[in-house]
């Protein structure tokens, strides 16, 4: 069945591995662990232990592989970097001057 999950570190797409992501899963572009909160419908920062799952374990590291029962894999988990003011100034002016 395919999906349109993409890496949450990268943003590479995901769609050739099959689901669920097993927990020693990794991105074949950047290496990344796959089975990981960061990537999971129920990761939320906003809330305690940035998790909406009220039964779930702790999980100190929301980057390194788990195993977590409750994973399951999102789509749109991959956030770009936010560039700073000083970067979109800096990127402004070379687009003008040249670099």
């Amino acid at each position: 069945m395919s999906h349109d999950i993409c890496c949450w570190k990268c943003g590479a797409s995901l769609a050739a591995l099959s689901l669920p992501f097993g927990r020693t899963e990794r991105c074949k572009q950047c290496g990344a662990d796959l089975h990981v909160c960061k990537l999971c419908v129920d990761y939320d920062p906003r809330v305690a232990d940035q998790c909406r799952e009220p039964t779930a374990q702790d999980v100190r590291d929301k980057q390194r592989a788990n195993f977590c029962d409750h994973y399951k894999p999102r789509a749109g988990a991959y956030q770009p970097q936010a560039t700073t003011a000083a970067d979109a100034a800096r990127a402004e002016l070379e687009k003008l001057f040249g670099k």
